[in-house]
């Protein structure tokens, strides 16, 4: 690889190229002579309309990407860490080298007329094909109708635009990296929401040989992204959920420099929820994680996992 110039590839999506312009951004503030060229590449996740569980699972984002950086096409793969599965390893050959700084964790309510959550009317047309949202949306409000809807936030906020939903269920970080927090009705709070894991934190991947891109990488990284990251990601390499298994959990680093990760497993219907949240050392984030998955595991996760078609 030329130094002087680093291939970045990326989902074609508007998201996944604002967020390759963030990337861009700091690579260009630590190295200046840099060029920078970056490959937009559309996965099967993008073209598909239905559910992810027919392409298995949140892999449907990664795969061609992936390919695209083992095989040369790209130096460096740009990826939100809440897409990258967490079940099996990261594929041979690669690594993740870094975590940036992460962005806002929360779930907002975009409701064209500015009602809260609480205000919205029975029956009302929820627009989400997150389980994760849909399990927490049915606990703690059964009388809304959660509508499957897929596509890229644009997208998303266009269909309600059109009247096919009444309300949508959407990042935070998504509509701040498009641009749109014009369209946030309500942040919501993270008990009534637990986030995914990995949210709001990009991943910079890497050939493992690659030792130049590595060097370049490693002036972007985040220490606490990455214990926090590595926590959750541990936590859900453990549990071992599949992409129909609605799990939440987010770590944090504690004023005293503790690391605190909370982390709940739901049913489909919301019914069941077993939560854990335990404190440990931010140098060893992985027995963080791997102790809540235990504890999460001792109170039945297993069975409520095993239990879900996929």
């Amino acid at each position: 690889m030329n130094p002087r110039t680093l291939k970045i590839g990326t989902r074609s999506s508007p998201m996944a190229l604002a967020q390759v312009e963030r990337v861009r951004g700091e690579l260009a503030a630590h190295f200046p002579d840099l060029d920078t060229v970056v490959v937009p590449i559309t996965t099967s996740g993008d073209r598909h309309p239905g559910p992810l569980s027919q392409l298995g699972g949140k892999g449907a984002f990664t795969k061609e990407v992936d390919a695209a950086l083992l095989d040369g096409r790209a130096d460096l793969a740009v990826h939100c860490m809440k897409d990258v599965p967490g079940d099996r390893p990261t594929p041979a050959g690669t690594k993740f080298a870094a975590y940036m700084a992460r962005d806002d964790i929360h779930d907002t309510l975009v409701h064209p007329d500015g009602l809260l959550i609480d205000e919205l009317p029975a029956g009302t047309r929820i627009g989400t094909s997150s389980v994760r949202r849909i399990a927490q949306l049915a606990r703690t409000h059964p009388q809304l109708d959660c509508l499957p809807i897929r596509g890229n936030a644009n997208t998303r906020l266009a269909k309600l635009d059109r009247g096919e939903c009444d309300a949508l269920l959407l990042a935070v970080s998504g509509l701040e990296r498009i641009g749109r927090t014009d369209a946030i009705t309500q942040v919501l709070d993270l008990e009534a929401m637990c986030p995914p894991i990995g949210a709001g934190v990009l991943g910079l991947q890497i050939r493992e040989d690659d030792t130049a891109t590595l060097d370049l990488v490693l002036r972007l990284g985040n220490v606490d992204a990455w214990r926090q990251t590595t926590a959750e990601r541990t936590l859900l390499h453990v549990l071992q959920g599949h992409c129909n298994s609605p799990i939440a959990g987010y770590a944090y680093t504690e004023p005293d420099g503790r690391l605190s990760l909370r982390a709940r497993v739901f049913s489909p219907d919301g019914k069941q929820v077993i939560d854990a949240h335990e404190w440990g050392d931010a140098t060893q984030p992985e027995v963080l994680g791997t102790s809540v998955a235990l504890a999460l595991l001792r109170q039945g996760a297993r069975q409520v996992i095993d239990s879900i078609p996929h």
